[in-house]
């Protein structure tokens, strides 16, 4: 009768005294354990320089709410990350330079057209996979297993990466080699081009709203 008390009123001061007495409860186990492995993971982000610069607050991550990124302040040749849904998501202001090299490697590449679906919404489906040709915008999560990739925007080689290597993004753990629109070389582990997120622009062109697209609605 004592036990079946408790789960009536399991909210009451009583529920302290008898609990020694009650079989362990897993729910409760896998909370603690959800919430230790999330504390290690915001302890390990600490270590990643571009996380102070992060613009939206832990209450708007948590929802899922659109992040804005003023873009004006990017120069060519440069990538600024932000989070969204947990995740970082990079934004490239590409030079006239690596624009040009979209249409020159599209033999190396697994899926140069972004045809395969999942990874990039319509509006991206085109040589450049963005919105507007210089602005590159991208989850920066490898489709293997999940690393995150490292940027090698120049066109100087190093190890593991392509012959040829005109600029792009590099994932350390497995192999995995993408070009200055995110699409994936052939041979490698990963088995898709990065995810295009949804986004688009404020209409004065200065801020990308990411989380905000036709289908998805602020």
């Amino acid at each position: 009768m004592g036990q079946e008390k408790l789960q009536l009123d399991g909210n009451s001061l009583g529920e302290t005294a008898l609990d020694a007495n009650l079989p362990p409860d897993p729910s409760r186990r896998m909370w603690i354990t959800t919430a230790c492995a999330a504390g290690g993971v915001a302890g390990a982000a600490t270590l990643v320089p571009f996380v102070g610069s992060f613009a939206p607050s832990d209450k708007a991550r948590a929802a899922g709410a659109p992040v804005e990124l003023n873009i004006t302040d990017i120069p060519p040749g440069e990538l600024r990350t932000v989070e969204w849904r947990g995740k970082p998501v990079w934004v490239l202001h590409r030079t006239p330079e690596q624009l040009a090299t979209l249409s020159e490697d599209t033999a190396d590449l697994a899926d140069p057209d972004s045809t395969r679906p999942g990874y990039t919404p319509e509006f991206a489906r085109n040589e450049y996979r963005s919105r507007k040709p210089e602005y590159f915008v991208a989850v920066g999560i490898c489709t293997h297993l999940g690393c995150s990739p490292t940027p090698h925007l120049s066109t100087a080689g190093g190890p593991g990466l392509p012959p040829g290597w005109e600029g792009g993004f590099f994932c350390p753990c497995h192999g995995s080699a993408f070009d200055l629109a995110g699409r994936v070389f052939k041979n490698v582990p990963a088995p898709d081009n990065l995810e295009v997120p949804p986004y688009t622009f404020t209409a004065d062109g200065s801020t990308v709203i990411i989380g905000v697209d036709e289908e998805n609605k602020a």
